[in-house]
């Protein structure tokens, strides 16, 4: 990380310390005296951008402070170990844990820092502290410019369908023009969902200019990124019910109608029913989940003369943006479209009857090809 101007950067550290002390204090409240130690630090000998003392009837916690503008996972080396260094070299006789502040601090770093149980603090508000019995958790919306564009939101409309392709072609070499094209999508979205997980450091790149390649390096860490939004997301959902005389041949029953009546608009079987197809594991599903485009529900429930039902629906429709109808399998058998993979893996993530189980059966077998790639 780029140093700033000395007068500058002080300015910075204290509009930093000021707000992390208050932070604190609101978190804690009445339970604890914080207050901004950091005088103490000075004629030591340790370079160190300040020190927070948090004061509990319980214990007296010292907070050692690294504050920086901007803070991304390939930032953090450096910082973590001034602060384990700092930590070691300063006498002191109470409890103490290090802390990075920053004005902005992405997702991933975020994580990283809770995963070396490092404490952190972005000018947001956002505040992560854990120690012993102590747990602060604290979520806010991060203090960014209107042209900054680090940070984007990576799981909407075209940029969704970025990440899809980028995991479909997991550690492999791809160039931004190859990625548009099988993105369905622009370059220039393709560059700024590249941008962000390079700065993330889960792509890595190669050569220059037109022909430059980038490869996807930690497809898990996407995918956990990606199931997490999923988790929350909200969509158009519908239940219909059709008769069929053997429910364990609806999905071929409906595939059927759908070819007879030469739909020509993508649609893609996904839920339990098409996952237990693809990765055999349950004795038995219910119900047909089917994804359409948006707006094209009703459509597809003409063609399938499907009636809507508020109680023993089994069949749903889900309108969905163009993302999760790329990459569909087609039956070697049968004129029937599957899901993805990882948009099957993603809709067994709702919790409901053994999805749970079917989707760690569909991420063992995602976790064994990047393996082999």
């Amino acid at each position: 990380m780029e140093r700033y101007s000395h007068h500058s950067g002080f300015e910075f550290e204290r509009q930093m310390l000021d707000a992390l002390v208050e932070a604190l204090a609101g978190a804690f409240g009445p339970e604890a005296s914080v207050h901004n130690a950091s005088h103490e630090l000075r004629g030591v000998g340790v370079e160190l951008d300040g020190m927070i003392e948090i004061k509990a009837p319980s214990k007296t916690l010292l907070v050692f402070v690294e504050v920086k503008r901007e803070v991304y996972p390939r930032d953090l080396r450096n910082a973590v170990y001034q602060l384990h260094r700092r930590i070691r070299d300063t006498h002191h006789s109470h409890d103490a844990i290090g802390l990075l502040a920053a004005g902005v601090l992405s997702s991933g770093a975020k994580q990283e820092l809770r995963e070396q149980n490092i404490a952190s603090f972005e000018l947001g508000g956002s505040l992560y502290l854990k120690h012993d019995g102590w747990l602060i958790n604290i979520e806010k919306p991060s203090h960014r410019t209107k042209k900054n564009t680090q940070g984007i939101a990576l799981f909407t409309g075209a940029r969704e369908s970025v990440i899809h392709s980028l995991l479909m072609n997991s550690h492999g070499w791809l160039t931004g023009r190859e990625l548009a094209e099988q993105a369905e999508t622009s370059a220039y979205t393709c560059s700024l969902v590249l941008q962000e997980l390079t700065l993330r450091e889960w792509v890595k790149s190669t050569g220059g200019g037109p022909s430059k390649r980038r490869m996807l390096t930690h497809p898990d860490k996407l995918l956990d990124a990606w199931s997490e939004q999923w988790r929350h997301r909200k969509e158009q959902k519908s239940k219909w019910y059709t008769f069929v005389e053997n429910p364990k041949h609806l999905l071929a029953h409906l595939a059927e109608r759908i070819d007879h009546q030469k739909v020509d608009y993508p649609w893609a079987f996904t839920g339990a029913a098409a996952a237990n197809i693809l990765a055999p594991l349950l004795t038995s599903t219910e119900g047909a989940e089917i994804i359409v485009p948006k707006g094209y529900a009703d459509r597809m429930a003409d063609v399938l003369g499907l009636k809507p039902v508020s109680k023993g629906a089994n069949v749903t429709l889900i309108e969905r943006e163009p993302a999760s109808l790329l990459y569909r399998d087609v039956s070697p058998n049968h004129p029937i479209f599957f899901a993805s993979p990882y948009i099957l893996y993603l809709d067994l993530l709702d919790g409901r009857g053994r999805n749970k189980e079917l989707a760690e059966h569909i991420r063992e077998q995602l976790e064994s090809l990047w393996q082999r790639d």
